[in-house]
């Protein structure tokens, strides 16, 4: 059995986005030469997520409004977390959005079902941040 481990990294201009991480995940697949065996993405930071979903624009807007009206950033005063930092909020949305994902590997390919895409959700951007992915198999 091998085993593959490369760091990707992010660094998000605002505070919260969301970013199509798929064809990075697919060049590591590639760059590991595993053909069968499972691939874990996992966010390695407490305010930003991993998680597979749609890439559509209407969606992540809607993941935006949705997050918000469930852990609103403002007012900071709202969280106990906040207090040095301002981000309680983000380790909420982080914990929602959920911290890995792991996907089959099949035939030297991500084996997805329709329509899914890797990505990575930042919820306390502005700073440099990664992304760990580990495959192993053979």
């Amino acid at each position: 059995m091998k085993s593959y481990r490369k760091e990707l990294w992010f660094e998000i201009p605002t505070r919260r986005g969301f970013v199509n991480i798929t064809r990075q995940v697919q060049e590591c697949l590639r760059e590991s030469g595993i053909k069968e065996g499972l691939c874990l993405v996992n966010a390695m930071h407490i305010t930003a997520s991993v998680f597979i979903n749609d890439d559509e624009s209407g969606l992540h807007h809607d993941f935006e409004v949705w997050l918000e009206g469930l852990a609103p950033e403002k007012p900071y005063s709202r969280y106990r977390h906040n207090g040095a930092e301002d981000n309680g909020d983000a380790h909420l949305k982080r914990t929602i959005m959920g911290r890995e994902v792991v996907i089959a590997v099949t035939n030297g390919q991500l084996d997805f079902g329709p329509w899914e895409q890797v990505f990575y959700g930042e919820f306390d951007g502005k700073r440099r941040k990664r992304v760990l992915v580990k495959i192993i198999g053979d």
